[in-house]
Order: C-alpha cells, then sequence, then structure tokens
C-alpha cells in the first residue's frame, strides 16, 4: 500500500495524537457519560490506523505490530477476567463481578466501583482487536494476487 502526501503525513503526525487522547478520555469517562470502554477503544484504534493509511504499509513491520497486539488483546481479556474473579474473591458474596472497591461519590471521576478499571480493560481490548483486524485485511489483500 502506498502512502499518501505529504500534507496528509504531516496533518495524521498531529491529529492522531489528539484522536488517542480523545479515546482515552471517552473511556474513562465510560461510567459518567455516554461511550465507555468499546467506544473509546474503537476511537483509539483510528488513532493507530491513521498513520498506517497515510503513510502506506510495509509488510514486515506490520506483521510485528500485529503480533504485539494479538498478546496485548489476549492479556487484555485475562485482566478483565482477572478482575471479574476478584469480586468473587473480594466481595464477600458469590457473585462473579462484585464490586469490591469503595463506590466513591456519585458523579466524580473516581466513583462506580471497578467499572472505570473494566472500562480501561475493555477498551485496550478493543483497541487491540480493530487494530489487528484492520492490519489483518492488509496483509492479506497485499499478499493476494493482483
Amino acid at each position: 500500500m502506498r502512502g499518501m502526501t505529504i500534507i496528509v503525513r504531516k496533518i495524521t503526525q498531529l491529529v492522531a495524537p489528539v484522536i488517542f487522547l480523545y479515546g482515552l478520555y471517552i473511556i474513562v469517562h465510560g461510567h459518567l457519560t455516554p461511550g465507555g470502554g468499546f467506544a473509546g477503544g474503537v476511537i483509539m484504534a483510528g488513532a493507530f490506523i491513521l498513520p498506517i493509511l497515510a503513510n502506506g504499509s510495509i509488510l514486515p513491520n506490520l506483521r510485528k505490530e500485529e503480533a504485539g497486539l494479538e498478546l496485548m488483546e489476549s492479556a487484555a481479556i485475562l485482566g478483565f477476567l482477572i478482575i471479574a474473579g476478584l469480586g468473587l474473591l473480594f466481595s464477600g458474596s458469590l457473585i462473579f463481578f462484585s464490586n469490591f472497591l469503595h463506590k466513591g461519590i456519585l458523579g466524580k471521576l473516581v466513583s462506580a466501583g471497578f467499572i472505570p478499571i473494566e472500562n480501561i480493560v475493555v477498551g485496550v481490548e478493543v483497541c487491540a482487536a480493530m487494530t489487528t483486524i484492520f492490519i489483518a485485511l492488509t496483509v492479506f489483500s497485499e499478499e493476494v494476487p493482483k
């Protein structure tokens, strides 16, 4: 895949970090406002996909990134299950996903128990999954003879 013009590449360098921070904002404030882990993860994936589109893809580099993203995705899923299991151990009840952290003050950023932590883990997983899907489709399209 060929890269785009110098203007598009420079604008991408400026915009991609802003997109990433906006996705992070959506994830962290997901328990207070509309959004959360999935929506923020998709936005953050856009911050990783945009430079690939703007600069063009180099097949060996994309394969290395794909392997790292698959590891991150698996670690996030494991983290999600561990946090859910901790609720079973520390809440005093035999309920999976039971809240075991202090709920905080309603409407404040540090509130809602472990839901913000789960939002962050889901955001990392969705970001890694969406970026992996994009890279896999890019690698597949470059390997198909034309």
